[in-house]
């Protein structure tokens, strides 16, 4: 079976980091994907992201190179993959 790839790009800020972002990432991990971490590591960067991707939130996942979202989605999307 081929390695589980995701891409997470997730907030994580000198003083703060994101609780989504820190749950998409042990969701992804608990289901075994290998993750291409993205850290946006000040607020520029995070607004950047959203501007140019077009979402309002942070964390986003891609698996097999399609949006996935947020962690609430993953959590779905992975539900469904159990199924």
């Amino acid at each position: 079976m081929a390695e589980k790839q995701a891409t997470l790009y997730r907030m994580v800020l000198d003083n703060h980091e994101c609780p989504f972002g820190r749950r998409a990432k042990e969701m992804l991990e608990a289901a075994g994907y290998e993750i291409d971490e993205h850290i946006l590591a000040m607020r520029e960067d995070v607004d950047a992201y959203k501007a140019k991707e077009g979402v309002s939130t942070t964390p986003q996942v891609f698996i097999d190179g399609e949006r996935i979202g947020g962690s609430d989605a993953l959590e779905a999307y992975l539900a469904k993959q159990e199924a």
